[in-house]
């Protein structure tokens, strides 16, 4: 599994190239500020679209921009792909239509959005060869109960009798092991080690004293659990248990 660590850092410039060394990146549209450490340092890196910032403060993503800025880096070698624009909240029809938009020729990832229908998700995952998911309408937040029931819904659909995905998985905003190491995912993100390497109140008096280092803390923990090779049905996780 990917760990894709979302930017932009925080803390000096040395503090951001010492934590993206060696690790896996994902760069907002809206905040480039790293994109040169990133191409430098990463073993590989995505792009997201910026819809998530549009959704929580409005405004709109420049769809042509980000095409041209995803024409501009997909033959770096360490670019992997970068999620198409979406409309989070958005109806079906209106994220299909930015799909058609697409320039065929760019590696990119759709998004299911968990209100979306059943259907839909089954369509892209005949169609693409990776899907993200993301946390929307009344399962907007990650890892709650109604979340859990939603995601096993999709997991049905999306997975052979045998657990396996029928195509590659991404979770936004799931980087969290609570999450992952239950799901079948080739990938996920979140921004986690960025935001929190600042609070010191995460760790407490025995905090390191950085912001840097604290992020590295952070993120290490993260990326020393794994995805599930395979989803179990809710019933079966319970019986495990």
């Amino acid at each position: 599994m990917i760990h894709y660590h979302g930017t932009p850092i925080g803390g000096t410039r040395q503090d951001a190239a010492r934590f993206l060394q060696g690790r896996h990146a994902l760069v907002p549209f809206p905040r480039q500020d790293d994109m040169g450490i990133v191409a430098e340092v990463c073993q590989s890196f995505c792009f997201d679209n910026g819809a998530f910032t549009v959704w929580k403060k409005g405004g709109a993503v420049d769809v042509d921009g980000y095409h041209r800025w995803v024409d501009d880096w997909h033959r770096h070698p360490g670019f992997d792909w970068a999620l198409i624009p979406d409309v989070i909240d958005g109806d079906e029809l209106a994220n299909d239509r930015l799909l058609e938009q697409w320039p065929t020729h760019l590696p990119g990832v759709p998004v299911w959005h968990m209100h979306e229908s059943i259907e839909r998700l089954e369509g892209l995952a005949k169609t693409w060869r990776t899907v993200a998911f993301g946390s929307s309408g009344q399962w907007a937040s990650p890892g709650t109960k109604s979340w859990w029931k939603r995601i096993n819904e999709a997991m049905a659909a999306v997975c052979d009798d045998r657990g396996r995905p029928k195509c590659r998985l991404h979770g936004l905003r799931m980087l969290d092991p609570a999450i992952f190491a239950h799901l079948p995912f080739s990938s996920a993100d979140s921004t986690n080690a960025a935001v929190n390497g600042g609070s010191i109140s995460r760790f407490g008096m025995y905090a390191p004293p950085t912001a840097g280092q604290r992020a590295n803390v952070i993120a290490d923990r993260i990326e020393a659990h794994n995805s599930s090779p395979i989803w179990l049905p809710e019933d079966q996780v319970e019986m495990a248990l």
